[in-house]
């Protein structure tokens, strides 16, 4: 047997490990429970990088909140654009003085950047626990026969290419131990879209891209069997962002907002936090056994086929 086969095989035991015998609740055997208790942080000690971090309204600056407020040892905060990290920094240490914050301004679809960003969590640290790869653009809102191609491939190197650099680095990162991590593990988060589960709710390049991370998402999943690293898609649909904002400002003015969303369930866009809680699902022990999912978070649109009450005949 290969090194590898046996290092998986010894890890798949020490997830499956049973508990000792004579925990029994009289004839009951115990609740065989993976996280934390409900008294406990949910993230208690987990570092953790997200890129995508800057903007004011975005699902990275609420998911930084999240993680450091759920008891994350240290969140790295980055994106391209480094105009409010410094900001952002001071108000999480503000609040949750216990946890380590760290700036980076990188594009999130340079190798070597990703690298070392991951490098510094294991050099400081002695281990990863969540790489959430938020980082994402919109790209041109045009027809499909006036997309270039260089248009198209840099929708899909920013948020595609980043999204496999994320998983490449981190994976190999969760892999190693340390005293505060006996056991590899981790969680990948990467955001794809609505749009790259039905079509109609974006661009054909932005669509392309958040289709293919779903796609690496579940590849991943199968790459890393074995290993206790978890890698799943974060779908959200219409969300209110810096990169939406302005059409939920345009509906305001118009005084049409609550149209926004009206193809839904809900009936209504969801703001930042709504996607935020559900990664730090996702980057916790509670989610142990989702892997390879694309979680929708969309207020029930690609549920079902949208349609306009009163249109159908």
């Amino acid at each position: 047997m290969s090194l590898q086969a046996s290092r998986r095989l010894d890890q798949i035991g020490n997830q499956l490990s049973p508990k000792p015998a004579g925990d029994t609740f009289e004839s009951l055997p115990l609740i065989r429970s993976v996280g934390p208790p409900a008294d406990q942080p949910r993230v208690k000690d987990k570092v953790v990088i997200i890129t995508g971090a800057n903007s004011a309204l975005g699902i990275g600056r609420a998911a930084a909140h999240q993680f450091a407020s759920h008891g994350a040892r240290a969140v790295y905060i980055c994106d391209f654009d480094g105009s409010n990290l410094a900001t952002h920094k001071r108000e999480i240490t503000g609040l949750y003085p216990g946890v380590d914050v760290h700036t980076r301004e990188f594009d999130a679809a340079d190798e070597a950047a990703v690298k070392a960003v991951v490098d510094d969590a294991v050099k400081n640290y002695g281990r990863l626990d969540v790489f959430f790869a938020n980082a994402g653009i919109v790209g041109p809102h045009k027809l499909l026969a006036d997309i270039t191609d260089g248009e198209f491939m840099e929708v899909l190197r920013v948020n595609t290419l980043s999204t496999f650099l994320a998983t490449k680095h981190a994976s190999q990162a969760m892999l190693q131990t340390s005293p505060s991590k006996p056991a590899p593990q981790g969680s990948i988060i990467l955001t794809a879209s609505v749009a790259g589960l039905r079509s109609n709710a974006g661009s054909t390049p932005y669509s392309a891209s958040k289709a293919a991370v779903v796609s690496l998402a579940q590849t991943a999943a199968f790459q890393l069997a074995g290993t206790n690293i978890r890698v799943n898609a974060l779908c959200p649909g219409l969300i209110e962002t810096g990169m939406t904002a302005v059409v939920f400002e345009a509906a305001r003015a118009r005084g049409t907002e609550k149209k926004i969303g009206q193809l839904n369930p809900l009936k209504r866009g969801g703001v930042a936090d709504e996607i935020a809680r559900v990664a730090l699902f996702l980057g916790s022990d509670d989610s142990s056994y989702v892997n390879g999912q694309a979680w929708a978070v969309d207020g029930g649109l690609s549920a079902g086929h949208p349609f306009v009450p009163g249109k159908i005949s």
